[in-house]
């Protein structure tokens, strides 16, 4: 019973291929906008971020509560038992997975404790 009816012209507009670049997570930019940078560019080109100068990608994040998380800088990481917190310009984020150049995805607890992430420590 669907009818096929042809797409006006007017309002087209294309979205242009995800570059790398396009992956780069932007920390001081709001959690929701953090979530959704990191939603569009996996699993390819995939999301990305620098620490201690070598590039790490990034799994899901989910946006904490701004009443259940600490006030954390953009960037800034906080390493509790089971999860990491990354702060952005509103609230934290828990981070899901991490994917260190030439290793395989992990939790990411598991990938801060692998790299003895120091309090004050953050992603550039």
């Amino acid at each position: 019973t669907a009818r096929a009816e042809p797409q006006p012209a007017e309002g087209v507009s294309l979205a242009p291929k995800l570059t790398v670049a396009d992956g780069q997570v932007r920390w001081s930019d709001p959690a929701f906008a953090v979530d959704r940078r990191i939603r569009a560019a996996t699993p390819a080109p995939g999301a990305w971020t620098e620490f201690r100068d070598t590039r790490v990608k990034l799994g899901p994040v989910r946006p904490v509560a701004d009443e259940d998380g600490p006030e954390l800088k953009p960037g800034e990481l906080l390493v509790e038992r089971n999860r990491v917190l990354v702060g952005t310009a509103t609230s934290a984020v828990v981070l899901g997975e991490v994917r260190a150049a030439g290793k395989k995805a992990m939790a990411a607890p598991d990938w801060a404790r692998g790299v003895r992430v120091q309090p004050g420590e953050r992603f550039q």
